[in-house]
């Protein structure tokens, strides 16, 4: 038999044959896979290949049509997230589940809030509980009495992870921990992976930025098409190897090609700041976005960045200095100005599911929205040419025409950001904001996200990318725009750019005593 066919019955946990289906598709497809006891094992997959639907498996948020899931060697059937719970079994998922309206303290404990006999809940005692498993996990700086929707989001994700951990668990589920989280932050939840493993808890968690698996995982294993394609021992598999197994081809170039014409454009920036502040940080800051162009920004969190793409786009009034459009001045008092301003401003924000699209709704209706107006006529939206329209820039960011019809929170994180780009195409706007577009999103995706930001610079659209990874900006990007504190800290060339550099300017290298770099080529808090 197999290898991928036998149960080891040392696993700690282990599936075997585990078939999902969503409709016509198939998200799992007789997908087997084990972790040891006391091992970190990664998985890692394109968007879409079944990883956090074997995840929402184990954690009794999905129920497999046909397969076999057993824990230390029984089989167990787990119907529920109580079932998972009682089993031993606790899951941090990317897509935070942290409820917003409540308190650190209810959201930690949600649904095991200490009682009284009456039913009542005993406040003090849940809130010295959370302070203690707080502090034990060494985020004793968050306040339990805070609302979640106050807290950053790197926050949110580590109270997340603190939550399944907390609670004593034997296999502990990732899923995508990282994607929100700074350098340190990730410096902390390796730290904690290898205090779970040294007190024997099985931790299986997501990925797609190999230095972390690297950092994480005794063993890995890869999932495409719903299938494992290969578990191996990490240390003994290749990065390339990694990247032909998860694309199922080898990833020749990664980005694009920049653009060989290197003589300054004589052409009126396309959108221009001058002097700008806005916010709580953002100072002085000038930039010019000409056509053609991909400006980066590269910043360590909390340094200005947020406050000049808001204001870029009219969620943040500026305190000072003007925005221009092609030399002209303009007032954006929210962002139904910045899209019907001169040559239209988009923005692609940081957290997709919340801030970019409307679950529910279909692809199509995403994806229109902002354009409705054009298919109106007599007060009734003309559906055929809405679909039409549509379906053309679905096919221009490689979505499947599902998206037409189906719902956007059917499809991969790395689907749902290219429906969020896909709106903004259909505009016809010449000014992209990305802020952070490809947290979350596999290598193969990635790649085809950057040869569609570099397909609409050529075509002439002005870009300006935040991005927390450095080699993006490297790669991607025809000059960088350091921001320090709310300051410009370098203006870099192509010929200029370097991790090294962009590093060293981030963290105020020369202005303060020098920091500690971030690991992984990521910008840290």
């Amino acid at each position: 038999m197999p290898r991928d066919r036998v149960l080891v019955m040392s696993a700690a946990i282990a599936v075997l044959g585990l078939t999902k289906r969503f409709g016509s598709t198939i998200a799992l497809d007789d997908c087997s896979f084990e972790a040891s006891a006391g091992e970190v094992h990664a998985l890692l997959g394109e968007n879409g290949a079944g990883k956090s639907t074997l995840v929402k498996a184990l954690a009794g948020i999905a129920q497999p049509d046909a397969g076999a899931i057993t824990l230390f060697g029984e089989t167990v059937r787990i119907a529920t997230p109580r079932d998972s719970h009682r089993l031993g079994i606790q899951t941090a998922f990317q897509e935070i589940s942290l409820v917003k309206d409540l308190t650190v303290t209810q959201c930690m404990l949600l649904p095991y809030e200490p009682a009284t006999s009456l039913g009542l809940i005993r406040r003090r005692r849940a809130e010295q509980r959370v302070r203690e498993a707080l502090g034990q996990l060494g985020l004793g700086e968050i306040d339990p009495r805070a609302e979640v929707r106050s807290l950053p989001l790197p926050t949110r994700q580590k109270i997340e992870i603190a939550r399944a951990v907390s609670r004593n668990p034997r296999v502990l589920l990732l899923d995508e921990p990282t994607a929100s989280l700074s350098g340190q932050d990730v410096v902390w939840l390796v730290e904690l992976a290898r205090q779970q493993k040294q007190a024997g808890v099985t931790v299986v968690f997501i990925s797609h930025r190999m230095q972390e698996v690297r950092a994480f995982s005794d063993r890995l294993t890869i999932l495409r098409n719903g299938r494992n394609v290969g578990s191996f021992a990490t240390a003994e598999i290749s990065d390339d190897r990694v990247i032909d197994l998860v694309i199922g081809r080898s990833l020749a170039a990664t980005y694009p090609p920049k653009r060989t014409d290197e003589t300054p454009s004589t052409e009126a920036p396309a959108l221009a700041a001058e002097g700008l502040s806005a916010g709580d940080t953002l100072r002085d800051f000038s930039l010019a976005l000409r056509p053609g162009c991909i400006v980066g920004v590269a910043a360590l969190a909390g340094m200005g960045q947020r406050d000049l793409f808001f204001a870029l786009f009219g969620m943040e009034p500026p305190s000072a200095g003007r925005i221009l459009v092609r030399d002209r001045p303009v007032t954006l008092r929210s962002p139904t100005d910045a899209v019907r301003v001169g040559i239209g401003i988009s923005f692609v924000p940081e957290e997709r599911k919340t801030e970019a699209l409307f679950l529910q709704l279909t692809g199509t209706e995403n994806v229109s929205l902002p354009s409705i107006e054009r298919f109106v006529r007599f007060g009734l939206i003309d559906l055929a040419a809405e679909a039409r329209a549509v379906r053309q820039v679905l096919d221009r960011v490689q979505v499947d025409p599902r998206a037409l019809y189906s719902s956007a929170k059917v499809f991969s994180g790395g689907n749902q950001q290219k429906i969020a780009l896909a709106k903004w195409l259909l505009t016809g706007s010449r000014v992209l904001l990305l802020y952070d577009p490809t947290r979350g999103v596999d290598v193969g995706t990635k790649a085809e996200i950057y040869a569609l930001i570099r397909a609409y610079a050529d075509a002439g659209g002005a870009v300006l990318f935040y991005s927390t990874d450095v080699p993006e900006l490297v790669n991607l990007c025809d000059e960088v725009r350091v921001i320090y504190r709310g300051r410009e800290a370098a203006c870099l060339g192509r010929d200029a750019l370097s991790e090294d550099v962009i590093m060293s300017a981030a963290l105020g290298r020369g202005r303060e005593p020098a920091a500690a770099a971030p690991s992984g080529g990521r910008l840290d808090a």
